[in-house]
């Protein structure tokens, strides 16, 4: 699957997220004009910065910029539209967390848009997380946290690898939701009835 890595402008990802992100060996690195302050600080730099600029305090060398003025999306969206118009399929995102909460549920929000074109996995500094409307399954340690968030509706046909269970159960935001489960197996397996549902999984 063709994958890139996109740098967003919260908080500079940790050694766990870095390692957990680059093991799917992304062949693009992009970030927006804000996370482009706090690269060189992780040693990574960027193939391409992208944004309205408005964040750039100088126009990096040998590193391509894209400016877009577009003021009704955020620099995420941008920069997502960019990588689908790239051909990408899978994008792993680090920095969308930390700083100010509104950013990061605005990045919820550009991720649900992207969801039929773009896999896109979330990595921050203790845990990572993804949108899945379908099935599906991953490997863990027993004992960890996992954390279910409907999005804003999600019917749970079953779980298994959870202590907790649950069978055509609905989670709904403003009702009941699927925080701080415990993982009892190295395999997890969600069946989705419908409706789309964030998964995050500690490391």
């Amino acid at each position: 699957m063709k994958t890139a890595a996109l740098f967003l402008n919260g908080e500079a990802p940790n050694n766990n997220a870095l390692e957990a992100a680059m093991y799917f060996k992304p062949e693009y690195l992009l970030c927006t004009d804000g996370a482009f302050a706090y690269m060189s600080d992780i040693d990574i730099f960027p193939d391409a910065v992208i944004g309205d600029l408005d964040s750039l305090e100088f126009t990096p060398e040998d590193v391509a910029v894209y400016h877009i003025e577009d003021q009704d999306t955020t620099d995420f969206e941008k920069a997502l539209d960019f990588l689908v118009d790239m051909q990408f399929e899978r994008v792993v995102v680090l920095g969308s967390t930390g700083g100010q909460h509104d950013h990061f549920l605005g990045n919820l929000n550009a991720a649900y848009k992207f969801r039929n074109e773009l896999n896109i996995l979330f990595f921050d500094q203790t845990q990572y997380f993804f949108l899945t409307e379908k099935d599906c399954t991953f490997s863990t340690e027993i004992g960890k946290i996992v954390s279910l968030f409907p999005f804003p509706e999600c019917t749970i046909k079953s779980l298994s690898g959870l202590k907790y269970t649950l069978n055509m159960e609905t989670l709904t935001l403003t009702s009941r939701v699927g925080t701080r489960n415990i993982t009892s197996h190295k395999s997890v397996k969600i069946e989705v009835h419908d409706g789309a549902l964030w998964v995050f999984v500690a490391y």
